[in-house]
Order: C-alpha cells, then sequence, then structure tokens
C-alpha cells in the first residue's frame, strides 16, 4: 500500500522556486507560471500557495509603504503630532546594527521565516494572509 503523503511532498525545484519567489518579490514565482501555461503544466498546490503569497506580501509591502508615506505628508502638517511622527520614523529607519534599521531586521525575519518553511516543504503561515491564500488557492 501507497503512502499518499510521501507522493505530496514537493520536489526539490518546487521547494527552490517557492523560497526565491519570496526572496525575488514573487517574480520568480511568476516567471514560473508564466512558463506552466506555456508548456501546459499544471502548477501544483504548494507552489501555487507560495508563490501566491510571495505575490500578494510584496503587493501588500508597496500598497502600505504608499499608505504609510501618504499619511505621513498629512500628518506632517499637523502641529505637535508632525515632531512625534517624525521621532517614531526615525526610531524605526534609524541604523542599529551594520546600518540595518528595525523595520529592515523584521521584514528579514520575515523572509528568512518564508524562505526556510517552503524549503523544508511545509505551507508557512502568516495570520489573515494565509488564510486569504489558502481560501483562493485552488487544486
Amino acid at each position: 500500500m501507497h503512502n499518499s503523503a510521501r507522493f505530496d511532498k514537493p520536489y526539490f525545484i518546487e521547494k527552490l522556486v517557492s523560497a526565491l519567489s519570496y526572496i525575488t518579490s514573487g517574480f520568480v514565482g511568476f516567471i514560473w507560471l508564466l512558463l506552466g501555461i506555456f508548456t501546459k503544466s499544471k502548477v501544483r498546490p504548494f507552489m501555487k500557495y507560495h508563490i501566491f503569497q510571495s505575490i500578494f506580501l510584496a503587493i501588500a509591502y508597496f500598497l502600505l509603504c504608499q499608505l504609510l508615506g501618504m499619511l505621513g505628508t498629512i500628518v506632517s502638517y499637523i502641529p505637535f503630532v508632525n515632531n512625534l511622527v517624525l521621532m517614531v520614523a526615525y526610531l524605526l529607519n534609524a541604523p542599529i546594527l551594520f546600518g540595518i534599521s528595525i523595520i529592515q531586521v523584521l521584514i528579514y525575519t520575515l523572509i528568512i521565516y518564508l524562505v526556510v518553511t517552503s524549503m523544508q516543504g511545509r505551507y508557512s503561515y502568516l495570520p489573515w494572509i494565509s488564510d486569504i491564500i489558502k481560501m483562493n488557492v485552488r487544486n
């Protein structure tokens, strides 16, 4: 009797493309999806999950940066609040160790977590985001 879980394990190339997709903000995964369309091959659920999650995270990060930039511009016109916002922004973006800020440490930690879990062949979990991806990725 065959163990079906053994056959559902992702191949090394799938793990590698998933990890590279996180590192390149979804670009490698997008190319992989395009290659899958052109060759008419089916992309397995593990790959879809990680590729779509990496693309979703890249878009969400871009939109969050734009939104915070606009919000910072608006708040900069409010007296007393502008100094507080500037101090918080400076503290989060100031280089702490080896020229890396707190925000960069958090982003790199998240990327490392996602890369490691995808290389292990596991589905990484990020609250809300992974739930959205699971609902939209079909077998």
